[in-house]
C-alpha cells in the first residue's frame, strides 16, 4: 500500500489520462471535459424552465455525470487512505522566498490555509480569489466550450486548432495572474 502513497513518475500517470481519450470515444462520447458537467446537473436538478437547461441531459449528459461521482469517490480515497504527509512536489527555497515576499508563507497543505479556508475566504483577498476566481474559471471554461482538460486531453488529441488556442490562452492567463496579478493582491 505503500506504493500507492508515492508520487506516480510522469510515463504512468500520462498514459493513464492518454488512456482515457480513446475509452470515451468508445463510449459514444465525443468531448471529453468536465466544465459542462455542472450544467447537466441543472438540468437534471433544476424545473426552473429556463431554456438553457431545457434539452435531453439524460443522452447527452449522463455518463459526465457518473464520470463526476467517480472522481468525487477517487478524491474521497485519495485523500482518506492514500494521503501522505510528505509534499507532492518539494518546492524550491526560492519559490517559498517569492511566496513569503507577497504574503503567502503558509506551508501546510497543497493549498495557503490563510486564503483557502472558511476563515480566508471572510477575507476581501479570499472572497475575491475564491469566489471572484471561482467565477471567473467557470465563465471562462463555458466562453471557451471547454476547460483545461477537455480542451488539453480531447482537443488536442483531435487535433482542433481552437482547443491549442484555448490550451495557449489558459497558460498566457496564468503566467499574467502569477507575475502580474497575485503580486498586486496580496
Amino acid at each position: 500500500m505503500d506504493i500507492l502513497r508515492e508520487t506516480w513518475p510522469w510515463w504512468v500517470g500520462g498514459p493513464l489520462i492518454g488512456l482515457t481519450v480513446p475509452l470515451v470515444y468508445l463510449y459514444g462520447a465525443k468531448k471529453w471535459g468536465i466544465s459542462s458537467t455542472l450544467r447537466h446537473m441543472c438540468a437534471a436538478t433544476i424545473p426552473a424552465g429556463l431554456e438553457y437547461f431545457r434539452y435531453d441531459w439524460k443522452a447527452r449528459g449522463a455518463w459526465q455525470l457518473l464520470m463526476s461521482v467517480g472522481i468525487a469517490i477517487g478524491a474521497f480515497i485519495a485523500t482518506t487512505w492514500l494521503a501522505s504527509a510528505d509534499p507532492v512536489l518539494p518546492i524550491s527555497a526560492e519559490t517559498w522566498a517569492a511566496l513569503s515576499e507577497i504574503g503567502l508563507a503558509d506551508r501546510e497543505g497543497l493549498v495557503p490555509g490563510s486564503i483557502f479556508s472558511f476563515e480566508g475566504l471572510m477575507t476581501p483577498t479570499g472572497f475575491l480569489l475564491i469566489v471572484g476566481g471561482g467565477f471567473l474559471v467557470g465563465f471562462g471554461a463555458r466562453y471557451a466550450n471547454g476547460c483545461t482538460s477537455g480542451h488539453a486531453i480531447s482537443g488536442l488529441s483531435n487535433l482542433q486548432l481552437s482547443s491549442l488556442t484555448a490550451v495557449i490562452g489558459f497558460f498566457v492567463g496564468g503566467l499574467i495572474v502569477t507575475h502580474l496579478v497575485l503580486p498586486w493582491v496580496f
